[in-house]
């Protein structure tokens, strides 16, 4: 597919179940399709996932110190990967979701803190809950860490999970700052936010819109590779940024332009300042990069001319000018037909 420039006018709202319409197929996880939620019970446990983790299970990161005076630290919340597969095995038993993880490094580069050549160690988790869909992320680390495997790996993991809503809400931290020990440990955790404990949150409190607005702003640093799949507002800001301009490639300037346009009103992935909205743009690329893929390999059974008549029928010139989730569900679908026959 040659991506080709072009603008999006599309509703708001008609790619609102798009990631929904290209999840992984039931019969693609051995799962029986009477295992498929209901739309109210999706809801359900959609909303069950994004509950806060109980506190109880919260540590406290330090991500920047103070100079001079008595130590002082920035801390930042986390949750250690356990409290994530708890959760899942929780709402859909151990048997009701599954992982699987790919290995790669980068190559060779210049680390600024310190000019040292070194590689970059990239693991790919791809988090499916059946039933429901798919999401992937990465996490990455610096091969020099005797632990790079193991960091990149829940980071990964704990990035595909808040693509769930899973763990979500700790990107709304901004930092808080607490006096340390001389081994630079905080000597108190803060308390939490009542929206930040599971009872708040069933009862509808939610972070500000003032702290909301500027997460993506904050200049609070943490350590990379610290695996907690929270990185203190820089992955919210930078990384996830870098993934939405990766997707261009997987599913062609038009749609990764028609869907920017649609729901984040931007041309470029960097203007997008609400952490939220950046979650829900990549999440509907990489439905789009699904569907790309189901079309693909409907067209190798069936041939191109089911797709050329759906496109006529679209006014469309070819499957490049597609730029709205809608448009291409209906040609999936359509091709899926035509191949079934």
């Amino acid at each position: 597919m040659s991506p080709t420039n072009g603008h999006a006018n599309e509703p708001v709202n008609a790619s609102t179940n798009a990631v929904q319409q290209f999840a992984t197929p039931a019969n693609d996880t051995n799962i029986p399709t009477a295992l498929t939620p209901t739309a109210a019970k999706f809801k359900e446990l959609i909303a069950s996932l994004e509950v806060p983790f109980h506190p109880s299970v919260i540590e406290w990161r330090v991500t920047n110190t103070s100079k001079g005076g008595s130590p002082r630290g920035q801390v930042m919340p986390y949750a250690d990967q356990r409290a994530y597969t708890d959760r899942l095995n929780g709402l859909f038993t151990p048997a009701g979701w599954t992982r699987k993880y790919s290995i790669h490094t980068s190559a060779n580069f210049e680390r600024s803190k310190d000019q040292k050549i070194v590689a970059k160690v990239l693991v790919t988790c791809e988090l499916t809950i059946f039933g429901i869909g798919s999401h992937s992320a990465t996490g990455e680390e610096f091969a020099d860490d005797e632990n790079a495997g193991t960091s990149a790996e829940a980071q990964a993991f704990k990035r595909a999970c808040t693509c769930f809503g899973l763990g979500r809400y700790l990107y709304y931290f901004t930092g808080t700052w607490v006096d340390l020990d001389e081994r630079k440990r905080p000597k108190s955790a803060p308390k939490l936010a009542d929206w930040a404990t599971p009872e708040g949150w069933r009862q509808g409190l939610r972070p500000n819109a003032e702290v909301a607005s500027r997460l993506s702003e904050q200049t609070t640093v943490g350590n990379n590779g610290n695996g907690d799949g929270h990185d203190s507002g820089n992955y919210t800001g930078e990384r996830l940024v870098r993934e939405i301009e990766e997707m261009e490639r997987s599913v062609g300037k038009r749609m990764y332009r028609g869907l920017l346009k649609t729901l984040a009103h931007v041309w470029n992935p960097e203007d997008i300042r609400d952490p939220a909205i950046q979650q829900k743009v990549l999440a509907h690329m990489q439905a789009a990069e699904r569907g790309f893929r189901r079309l693909d390999a409907a067209l190798n059974r069936v041939g191109p001319e089911p797709l050329t008549q759906m496109l006529r029928s679209l006014k469309l010139q070819s499957i490049d000018r597609v730029d709205n989730l809608k448009a291409l569900h209906q040609i999936v679908l359509a091709v899926e037909a035509a191949a079934q026959k």
